[in-house]
């Protein structure tokens, strides 16, 4: 059977119009691809910057939000500060720094203090003598924190440490007074 040329042409549109039929998508035309590809990257970048700029602009509550003037105080505080204290002052006695500063560790045996009186827990530290010992109050051992420059000089802590170990079967003597120290000095006889 032979075609003619109007059956010809309808057999081609019938093959276009099949092919055309069967692509069913939205995107028809390369201008269409080409919008689709861009808008596919475009929109997801403007919903990442919305993002962060809801975020961003959110109110949020500062850090020390507390604006009463202790609370701005604190925080433009200097990083360090100059302590004066009259340095004529009396020196406290032992046991008063004692009763201050240790007893709360001392009188219960906290962490592992060795309690006052116990003279069997005290026995082996007053071997190493009482440089050794006001220098543990004064750095620190174990779970004791440093004690100096606290509210008591180097001097009152010594003291302390003084009664402690004589009330725990110690035979030490109190450390003199910075000022009695200078005394001895100039009352020794020049050799």
């Amino acid at each position: 059977m032979k075609l003619t040329h109007f059956e010809d042409a309808m057999s081609a549109n019938d093959h276009n119009t099949a092919h055309e039929e069967g692509h069913t998508g939205p995107v028809k035309t390369p201008g269409q691809l080409l919008l689709t590809v861009f808008y596919s990257f475009v929109i997801p970048v403007f919903g990442i910057i919305a993002l962060v700029y809801f975020v961003v602009s959110a109110p949020k509550p500062q850090a020390g939000a507390d604006n009463s003037e202790k609370a701005v105080a604190e925080r433009i505080q200097k990083v360090g500060s100059v302590e004066i204290r009259d340095a004529n002052r009396p020196l406290k006695a032992g046991e008063e720094v004692y009763n201050a500063q240790c007893a709360a560790c001392h009188n219960a045996g906290a962490a592992g203090a060795p309690k006052l009186g116990d003279g069997g827990a005290w026995a082996p530290r007053l071997k190493t003598g009482y440089d050794t010992l006001l220098n543990s109050v004064l750095k620190g051992k174990g779970a004791m924190g440093a004690q100096g420059g606290g509210d008591f000089s180097d001097i009152e802590l010594g003291r302390a440490v003084v009664y402690l170990a004589n009330k725990s079967g110690g035979k030490l003597t109190e450390p003199p007074a910075p000022a009695a120290k200078a005394e001895e000095g100039a009352a020794a006889p020049a050799k």
